[in-house]
């Protein structure tokens, strides 16, 4: 069989194993100095591209390979939150049912709470009533001192009435006062059967020597409830009804002298002097009516109750329209004026 090369007679020949291509020596020559060339050019001119090439695949795959590894982290690290996250969105959810829970275990008890102060105070509103009207019977009075309990219900009502004060404060920001109320008779006939006590002879002396504290808590509050701290309140009741009281004890030169030595009384009678309401006036000038009347008083009391200003107040009261107070006022002014007389008296004496 032949075949051209190179348009050259190539003849090949089939022995019996073997195959045979015969070629020109010029042509194989030829054909090995080609390969030779290419061995010695062909790693000059592929070496630098073949090995940068390959740095890059390594460095290509080096990459890849960390890429893999800290998507896998990253997967893992998402997993992670994941799961935190449902964690925290189940336990936010736990106390979210808790507090919706608490929240309505408290309004109910809000609302029991606000059921058994209502009873409460109805409670106390009607026993007191009965209380107030019973002391008006001066042998309920001594009933009550023989029994030994008027300790302790005078200690109880101290505290209700200081309690009640402290709480005006929130009513007035509240604005949800209600003069008419169940715990305003409550504190209303509490302070009326106070006054109840202290007009019976025996009563006032139980006050006068072991009821000091409720003396003082009485000329507390009425400091704290002078005119213009709660001008939306109409709280001139209590005012009146705890003057009543203190002028009842008055009555008793232990009890007056006791209600002298504290600091507070004339300037709270100062005070009160400028009230709207004109019983509170007419109790304050029957209050100092007893201080004027009480010589050691008097050397107590010093020359605080001469000062101008103060004559100047009562005479304005001189020309109100109701006669008791008119009248109140002008026996008072009296009363200073002959005091005044005296010490100019005692002093031209001197």
């Amino acid at each position: 069989m032949s075949a051209p090369l190179g348009g050259k007679t190539l003849v090949v020949c089939h022995g019996e194993k073997d195959e045979f291509v015969r070629v020109r020596k010029r042509d194989l020559e030829k054909l090995t100095t080609e390969v030779m060339q290419l061995r010695d050019f062909l790693p000059r001119v592929l070496n630098g591209d073949l090995i940068d090439m390959l740095r890059k695949a390594r460095a290509a795959h080096t990459l890849k390979e960390h890429l893999v590894q800290e998507q896998e982290q990253l997967r893992q690290e998402c997993l992670h939150l994941q799961s935190r996250l449902d964690a925290g969105q189940a336990e936010c959810q736990k106390e979210r049912e808790e507090k919706l829970l608490l929240r309505e275990q408290l309004w109910q008890s809000g609302a029991e709470l606000q059921q058994q102060a209502d009873f409460c105070s109805g409670l106390g509103s009607a026993a007191c009533s009965l209380l107030w009207s019973c002391s008006a019977r001066e042998d309920t009075v001594t009933t009550w001192l023989a029994d030994g309990k008027l300790q302790s219900f005078l200690a109880v009502a101290a505290q209700t009435l200081e309690s009640f004060v402290r709480s005006l404060d929130e009513e007035v920001k509240s604005q949800t006062e209600d003069h008419n109320s169940q715990e305003h008779q409550f504190v209303l006939a509490l302070a009326g059967t106070i006054t109840n006590i202290a007009a019976v002879s025996c009563g006032r002396d139980f006050l006068s020597s072991s009821a000091h504290i409720l003396l003082d808590t009485l000329l507390k509050l009425l400091e704290l409830m002078k005119p213009g701290v709660f001008p939306k309140l109409k709280v001139y009741e209590q005012r009146w009804l705890m003057l009543m009281a203190l002028y009842n004890v008055s009555i008793s030169v232990k009890g007056l002298m006791y209600i002298s030595e504290n600091p507070v009384l004339l300037p709270l009678i100062w005070t009160l002097l400028d009230d709207g309401d004109w019983e509170v006036c007419l109790h304050s000038l029957r209050l100092l009516q007893s201080v004027l009347l009480e010589e050691e008083v008097l050397l107590l009391l010093g020359s605080s109750l001469l000062d101008p200003d103060f004559q100047a107040r009562i005479s304005l009261l001189t020309s109100s329209v109701q006669p008791s107070l008119r009248l109140a006022a002008q026996q008072t002014l009296q009363d200073l004026q002959a005091l005044q007389q005296g010490r100019g008296c005692n002093l031209s004496s001197l």
